[in-house]
């Protein structure tokens, strides 16, 4: 694999865990949900 190659398969990666991440959002606020994420060494929800 060319590194060429290997760079449009990351792009390509990042790209899909964006398009997901915004799905995610979008179902938490349809569905009043909360987002867990780790800040530092705490768990923190939040609202989206």
């Amino acid at each position: 694999m060319t590194k060429e190659n290997k760079s449009v398969k990351t792009h390509e990666i990042l790209k899909g865990v964006e398009k997901a991440y915004e799905r995610m959002v979008e179902f938490k606020r349809r569905n009043k949900g909360e987002i867990v994420v780790m800040k530092g060494n705490r768990i923190v929800r939040i609202k989206p």
